[in-house]
């Protein structure tokens, strides 16, 4: 059996975030994977890297016309729906999956003009054609049926991992310290940092990390608020930013998976983010942190204020975090992909 998995960037492309790590962690832990992605400058047209051979070609907009031919050759695809528009490979092998990350729908406004946003809607309902569909949680799930309107017996849950060999607790910062961790956004809502530090009543050190079109007019702010933006940074940079945190922030309008909560949960940090997304999904309430009102800044710092006035609550979140992180392992998640393809292969 061979697998296709099809999605805009690899691991190498500037702009790779999330969905590149769910399909690399997935894809070097089966046999027989292809990743065809777009061209990356300085890269080979093809290459193998870690089990998986890479296969290069198009742009963001040509990489459509090259999908349908690769997706002929090969027994199971999977369409990665990271950027709303689909692949459409269902149309030229019965056996493509649809991975979805989450439903754009409500996000379009945020980063399209509306003309533009309506076109990109019409395409992402095109996924309820899709006969098989993963789901990256229970709300992406919710989002399928109730927005794209997806028959609920097409979708299977499987939820992303995490590397605990990689993610794991390190030392804490001597002075609190919040971390905001992601790509600079409109739709991640960035600014809203600024206002939550502003109600925050602890001597607190406000870290933002990551790259993303927003991020020149964040960094003449922040420096004005008093805000250390640190810009992209490395996997090893991130990783000791995440142990030395006292808490995490996530101020997304929507996350169809909160792959920045369970990283930092895996290095003993507590998390607090708008209940929206998944985030009501991997963040229980006063246990690995909190979910508060969308942009309720004043409830935000609050619950920040709550976990950083006392090194001992904070070590209590800790302890819960790692505990609530174990959940979720990419061993397991490749082996319910595994038997997913493998049943799906065996279908007439």
């Amino acid at each position: 059996m061979n697998i296709l998995f099809i999605n805009h960037r690899d691991l190498y492309h500037p702009q790779a975030g999330g969905a590149e790590e769910v399909i690399y962690q997935i894809g070097r832990r089966l046999d027989n994977v292809t990743w065809l992605s777009e061209k990356v400058k300085g890269r080979k047209d093809e290459e193998v890297i870690d089990n998986i051979r890479i296969v290069r070609r198009g742009n963001k907009f040509t990489l459509h016309l090259f999908a349908p031919i690769e997706a002929k050759k090969y027994d199971i695809v999977i369409d990665s729906v990271a950027h709303a528009v689909p692949f459409f490979s269902y149309l030229v092998n019965k056996k493509a999956i649809a991975l979805v990350h989450h439903v754009h729908q409500d996000v379009l406004k945020f980063e399209l003009n509306p003309a533009m946003a309506n076109i990109i809607k019409l395409a992402e309902r095109k996924i309820k054609n899709y006969k098989y569909m993963i789901s990256v949680s229970n709300t992406t799930k919710n989002d399928l049926i109730k927005k794209l309107g997806v028959d609920e017996s097409k979708i299977t849950v499987i939820y992303n991992g995490v590397d605990h060999d990689k993610f794991m607790p390190g030392i804490k910062s001597n002075k609190p310290t919040v971390l905001w961790l992601g790509r600079l956004m409109k739709y991640k809502n960035p600014f809203d940092i600024i206002e939550i530090k502003r109600r925050v009543k602890n001597k607190v050190n406000f870290i933002v990390a990551g790259g993303g079109e927003l991020q020149e007019e964040f960094s003449e702010i922040a420096r004005k608020e008093g805000i250390q933006y640190l810009g992209k940074i490395s996997e090893i940079e991130k990783i000791k930013a995440y142990q030395r945190a006292w808490v995490i922030v996530s101020t997304s309008f929507i996350e169809g998976w909160g792959m920045t909560i369970v990283e930092a949960n895996s290095c003993g940090t507590p998390a607090i983010a708008y209940n929206t997304g998944s985030m009501p999904e991997i963040i229980r309430n006063g246990y690995n942190g909190f979910t508060v009102g969308y942009k309720d800044f004043d409830a935000m710092a609050s619950k920040i204020d709550y976990i950083t006035s006392n090194e001992d609550i904070m070590k209590e979140y800790s302890i819960n975090s790692l505990n609530e992180s174990k959940k979720y392992d990419w061993n397991n998640t490749a082996k319910e992909y595994e038997r997913y393809i493998n049943k799906i292969n065996h279908e007439d």
